[in-house]
């Protein structure tokens, strides 16, 4: 039927399955190097859903190079603090995100 969420029945006007998952997720943040001694920014935690249109958000605000792969976000640079900063302005609470 066209209209119910497949996740748990109700019209998709009522569903609130997105939202759950949202406020059930952890998001960790942290840096890596790469070659030649490139940092770069892992995001783990953001469902694949939103998760490109994230990506483009991120990239954007923060004028880097990035992408969206295997569930998480790469973004070129050491961005921990203004990511932590960027992802609550996109309405992820303070307690779901850790930076290490």
């Amino acid at each position: 039927m066209p209209g119910v969420c497949p996740k748990c029945g109700l019209p998709l006007e009522l569903c609130t399955c997105k939202t759950i998952e949202r406020e059930a997720a952890k998001i960790k943040v942290y840096v890596t190097k790469r070659r030649f001694g490139k940092t770069v920014t892992i995001i783990e935690g953001i469902d694949t859903d939103s998760g490109k249109e994230i990506t483009k958000k991120l990239k954007r605000k923060l004028a880097c190079g990035g992408t969206f792969k295997n569930g998480n976000i790469e973004l070129q640079g050491d961005h921990r603090v203004r990511v932590k900063e960027l992802l609550e302005s996109f309405g992820y609470d303070k307690e779901q995100i850790e930076v290490i």
